[in-house]
């Protein structure tokens, strides 16, 4: 089966609910200006990377693409911190880091043992997975920076308030994990089987896919957590705790 292909205007129907929701935000006074410039920067990123992603695929240069993966990265480390209060120059190299070491190993692994990708820098592999991976450090990270910023804030003491940060930051993944096939299909694999790959198939790679977030997000933050006791901000709260 041939996956369907969406017009502009069967693509316009689907803002019916979106333009539901913000007239109702408009009502009640809840930020609707902020919900518009989120849609119209979500239009205007997808379509963007949508023509980018067209000449990116047909590319065979591993230089362009290690480009590209060295981009999303940084950019990757740097949204992780805006849950952050002190300054995120400061803690920018920990970030850094942190996504390369979980979510850097993983994509290795994924794309250079699992996949075997070949060329290995396949592109059409290569991009959509390293995006799945770094989003899901950069989440972990920024609910872990959240709450252990909130818990030593209280005075709770370094070590136990990393531990309570680990666990709130893992709790999304491992929902995630208990839900997955009983209340959602994930995105991969809704996708193959849309596109008519056997459902057998499609879960095969959902559970590669379950696998690779679970264990960057899990590496990253721990990492993460590890490191960032020796910066001067979370030492200084750290020895005034005790």
């Amino acid at each position: 089966m041939d996956i369907a292909t969406i017009s502009v205007p069967q693509l316009a129907l689907s803002f019916i609910p979106v333009a539901i929701v913000v007239i109702l935000m408009w009502r009640w006074n809840q930020g609707h200006g902020r919900a518009l410039q989120a849609i119209a920067r979500m239009l205007l990123q997808l379509t963007l990377i949508g023509y980018v992603l067209v000449y990116i695929f047909q590319t065979e240069s591993g230089l362009l693409i290690s480009g590209v993966l060295t981009m999303m990265l940084l950019v990757a480390s740097w949204i992780a911190l805006n849950t952050v209060h002190p300054p995120k120059k400061s803690l920018f190299l920990v970030s850094l880091v942190s996504v390369l070491f979980g979510g850097g190993t993983t994509l290795l692994l994924i794309t250079q043992a699992v996949l075997q990708l070949e060329p290995w820098y396949l592109p059409s592999y290569m991009i959509p997975l390293a995006g799945m991976i770094f989003s899901a450090s950069m989440t972990n990270i920024s609910l872990a920076l959240e709450r252990l910023h909130a818990e030593l804030q209280n005075g709770v003491a370094f070590q136990q308030a990393r531990d309570i940060a680990f666990r709130t930051s893992m709790i999304p993944v491992i929902n995630s994990f208990l839900a997955v096939g009983l209340i959602s299909l994930p995105g991969m694999m809704t996708g193959q089987i849309l596109s008519g790959v056997s459902p057998l198939i499609a879960a095969r790679y959902q559970i590669m896919v379950m696998c690779m977030i679970f264990g960057a997000a899990g590496l990253s933050t721990i990492c993460l957590l590890t490191l960032i006791r020796k910066t001067d901000y979370y030492r200084k709260i750290d020895q005034s705790a005790r």
